[in-house]
């Protein structure tokens, strides 16, 4: 007989566990990343051999005839399988570069539906393929009893009417909706000169130094302007 938790009050842990993290090239994301406890980074941009954490390149491998030969998606659930086995030692898992797996998933259905554009897939059934792999990946990921980054490039807006700039994520709307849906904090990277800066932008709640059990991640939040409050 299947057993209802006891009717009580909770006081669950209040300490973040899901990071998003964009700027511009070079502005330290994935420096930052890199001090996380025992990452594993799953790369996309090649710069991986140019790290101190490992690696996984992460890309769409095909035949000479131009046949996807194994892709991107099944590529990720064969890590994602292999981190969820007992005697795993990684504690964080970087996605870095979000953005460029997105479009890697996308040129993966693809290419195995013979198509040259997502929208030449009948009835939206492309975009429903994409959205539905894109909202595994990240359940998969946030299910793991571990750290998760995503790292994302940064697009500058200019409003020209108003003469006024805006920094966001470069990842496209429809997909930042879905991984920052699931993130505890936003975190911009920046450099003025040769200093670089991190700052919080958004967060899932309002948390306090003491919530932090992890002494390194602790002393990495209270490096972000705007993470915890003065007092």
């Amino acid at each position: 007989m299947f057993m209802l938790p006891k009717d009580e009050t909770l006081h669950p842990k209040c300490q973040p566990k899901n990071f998003f993290i964009y700027g511009a090239t070079m502005s330290g994301k994935s420096f930052f990343s890199s001090y996380f406890p025992h990452p594993l980074v799953l790369n996309t941009d090649g710069n991986s051999a140019q790290g101190t954490a490992p690696s996984i390149q992460i890309r769409n491998i095909r035949n000479e005839d131009g046949s996807l030969k194994k892709g991107c998606i099944e590529q990720l659930d064969e890590i994602l399988t292999a981190l969820q086995q007992p005697g795993v030692t990684y504690q964080t898992v970087v996605v870095d570069v979000i953005d460029d797996i997105c479009v890697m998933m996308e040129q993966d259905i693809c290419l195995r539906h013979g198509v040259r554009t997502i929208s030449d897939i009948d009835w939206g059934a492309g975009y429903a393929e994409l959205n539905a792999c894109i909202q595994q990946f990240v359940m998969d990921l946030k299910a793991l009893p571990m750290n998760i980054i995503y790292i994302s490039r940064e697009l500058e807006i200019v409003d020209e009417a108003n003469k006024k700039k805006s920094v966001l994520p470069s990842l496209k709307s429809r997909y930042y909706n879905i991984v920052n849906g699931n993130c505890d904090l936003v975190v911009r990277t920046f450099k003025i000169g040769s200093q670089h800066y991190r700052t919080v932008t958004d967060k899932r709640a309002d948390y306090k130094p003491e919530d932090i059990e992890d002494k390194r991640i602790r002393q990495l939040l209270e490096s972000c302007q705007n993470m915890f409050k003065k007092n």
